[in-house]
């Protein structure tokens, strides 16, 4: 068992890397088909996508499958959502999931080339950092059938607020007008933040972590923020012959929101306290994870009260939404990368 085991975790590691490269091709495609609206373009794109998708459908399960024949103890505690290599695979997995549906939906190619510059960004964060992707037996506290429903759930509201965080920050760029705008801000500088992370990321991959590195990503940090801000409107001029639908774009930010808020409150706050007094003894405990999962539910909390009862303007509610999706990434990898706690089972 063990030997069938190692070669299908390569077999797995293999494809999931074969998948990230099909990601990343299908980023650059949807890029060039939004500036230059070629339709073949447009088809290869789609095409390098769904097929990259299928590709990490297909491992997924093959890693299930896998799991289950090692650990035992039922199909629904073999899941392999269960640490950091398994998780952040769940997650891309679940974007590439969401947008190929979302595209054939509307027939509108506008989110493809950040969609899966997320979902290749995953696998080279995965790649970068060397999560284990071995199989180990569960401990004791995941030993329970609430694993499947709160973080198949937990991670399905993170991939909801993904979607609406990509749809906010095309909203953003395509209503900028000046660089004074709070908005502007927003937008340029998690766009400098995101690029600045994935050379990090490249760095590490290729001469590993160490306090050099560290210091050039603090660097990167600030030089790609103020390039953003400096030349953000020559990036928004890019745009300018894109036809995004803003009122389109309006309403994937407030439908996957609410459905991430709804999804993320059931599976992520009372099935996680119900786990958490069934292996814990008590149903909360302000553990890090804990204490981070509240304060990402208080900012979309925040974005559904004041987008209706307030009245926000759609530009200050797509900017909470990109706020909380930052906030969303720091709940998961933040904690488990810096904070040790309860919930420490996604760290390396």
């Amino acid at each position: 068992m063990e030997n069938t085991a190692s070669i299908l975790t390569v077999m797995t590691d293999k494809m999931v890397g074969i998948a990230g490269i099909l990601y990343i091709l299908a980023m650059v495609l949807y890029t060039f088909y939004l500036i230059f609206k070629n339709k073949n373009t447009g088809i290869a794109a789609t095409a390098a996508g769904v097929i990259g998708t299928f590709i990490h459908i297909v491992s997924f399960f093959m890693r299930w499958a896998e799991f289950y024949e090692f650990a035992g103890g039922g199909i629904l505690r073999a899941v392999p959502i269960t640490n950091l290599y398994e998780s952040l695979m769940f997650f891309a997995l679940l974007l590439a999931v969401f947008y190929v549906i979302l595209e054939f939906k509307t027939k509108n190619k506008s989110l493809g080339a950040f969609a899966f510059a997320l979902c290749g960004a995953t696998v080279l964060f995965i790649n970068a950092i060397g999560a284990s992707s071995n199989l180990n037996p569960l401990v004791p506290a995941l030993q329970s059938n609430w694993l499947l429903a709160h973080v198949s759930l937990s991670f399905t509201a993170y991939v909801c607020f993904a979607v609406s965080a990509i749809a906010a920050l095309l909203y953003l760029i395509k209503v900028s007008k000046m660089r004074k705008s709070y908005y502007y801000i927003i937008w340029t500088l998690v766009l400098g933040l995101s690029s600045a992370s994935i050379i990090f990321l490249i760095l590490i991959k290729v001469f590993g972590t160490n306090s050099f590195i560290n210091i050039l990503y603090v660097l990167f940090m600030i030089i790609f923020s103020v390039l953003f801000f400096i030349y953000g409107l020559s990036i928004k001029n890019l745009f300018k012959n894109i036809d995004f639908d803003l009122d389109m774009l309006e309403r994937i930010i407030y439908k996957f929101i609410t459905a991430g808020f709804a999804i993320f409150t059931i599976g992520g706050l009372v099935f996680g306290a119900v786990w958490a007094e069934t292996s814990w003894g008590r149903y909360w405990s302000w553990d890090p994870k804990e204490t981070w999962a509240f304060v990402t539910w208080v900012i979309y909390g925040i974005y559904l009260h004041g987008r209706y009862s307030l009245r926000w303007s759609k530009e200050m509610a797509a900017s909470i939404a990109l706020i909380g999706f930052l906030v969303t990434i720091f709940t998961y990898l933040g904690v488990n990368l810096l904070f040790s706690g309860l919930h420490s089972y996604g760290s390396l």
